[in-house]
């Protein structure tokens, strides 16, 4: 049955939010019924809904299953194609029935959780270009929508990954003639051959969510190497990247910059203060960022989706 459940779920597009939340809804309600399944008992009064999908009624179901993430607020109730989504889902069940597949609904909704966890995982992050928001606020809500993954997702370092090429995408919007190398997250700049997670001409630029007393004697290597280290981290690294160079007697002879000043001085300067300007070179941004990502990493939910209405 799981095969069939697989050709199903990709002949029909069972692949986003809205098929996701109606399968998953359905199936829970159909476990009591016998077959055949009859799609009309399934409309509303007026016919222009399904019965019984709902956000309170999706979330409840998929809590039970250990998903704590929204998957739809309305839980498909509203879409327009939650209506053909039933009828297929229905027609299916059907046909499966009636060649004489057992149908296992445990099994189903374990199909589907599974789905949907599928789709968690790779749902890109979300950027609201919101015109009364300060650029800050706008890559602040990506950098916490990425700590929030790392928290459901042990053992991927979503943060780190998204500041080495937004940083990235940044030295592309300035390069000029320069060549920018970049490379994936998993790779060690000293496998590489590399004095940093960027070497633009003499400066050895170090990416880093929180520095360590490793990276500082890295930077001291790149002095050493007549380099100029520069650190990009975040605010409360600053502090910490400075109490550690202050110990070894390098903190005059390197620049520790915050994260959200390299990006957000950037854009200002580049779109010469003005809002519409400032707003393409986001969205550039970003562009940049995710073609970085198509590049160098294997998992798409890294990307940033610019959300609609912006």
């Amino acid at each position: 049955m799981k095969e069939l459940l697989e050709e199903f779920y990709k002949n029909n597009n069972f692949n986003t939010k809205g098929p996701l939340s109606v399968a998953v809804q359905l199936t829970k309600a159909f476990k009591n019924l016998d077959f055949p399944l009859k799609a009309e008992d399934f409309l509303t009064e007026r016919g222009g809904q399904v019965k019984g999908l709902g956000g309170p009624n999706l979330k409840k179901i998929l809590k039970e299953q250990g998903i704590e993430r929204i998957l739809a607020s309305e839980g498909a109730r509203t879409s327009r194609g939650s209506i053909e989504n039933m009828r297929a889902y229905i027609a299916f069940l059907n046909a499966a029935h009636e060649s004489g597949n057992k149908i296992n609904w445990e099994e189903i909704e374990a199909f589907w959780v599974e789905k949907v966890q599928n789709y968690f995982d790779a749902a890109p992050f979300s950027l609201n270009l919101d015109a009364s928001q300060s650029i800050k606020s706008i890559i602040q809500n990506l950098t916490t929508q990425a700590i929030e993954r790392q928290r459901q997702v042990v053992g991927v370092k979503y943060l780190g990954i998204m500041l080495q090429h937004l940083v990235g995408a940044k030295l592309e919007l300035i390069k000029g003639d320069e060549t920018v190398i970049h490379n994936c997250s998993s790779n060690n700049d000293q496998d590489a051959g590399r004095t940093g997670d960027f070497d633009i001409g003499e400066v050895s630029i170090h990416v880093t969510t929180r520095p360590t007393e490793n990276l500082m004697l890295k930077c001291r290597e790149n002095l050493n190497a007549n380099r100029k280290p520069l650190i990009v981290t975040l605010e409360s690294g600053v502090l910490i990247a400075e109490g550690i160079a202050e110990d070894l007697n390098i903190k005059d002879r390197i620049d520790i910059i915050d994260f959200y000043q390299f990006i957000v001085s950037n854009i200002h300067e580049r779109s010469w203060f003005d809002r519409n300007s400032r707003q393409a070179h986001i969205e550039k941004l970003i562009e940049n960022y995710n073609s970085i990502i198509d590049k160098y990493e294997t998992d798409p939910s890294l990307k940033i989706e610019i959300a609609s209405g912006k």
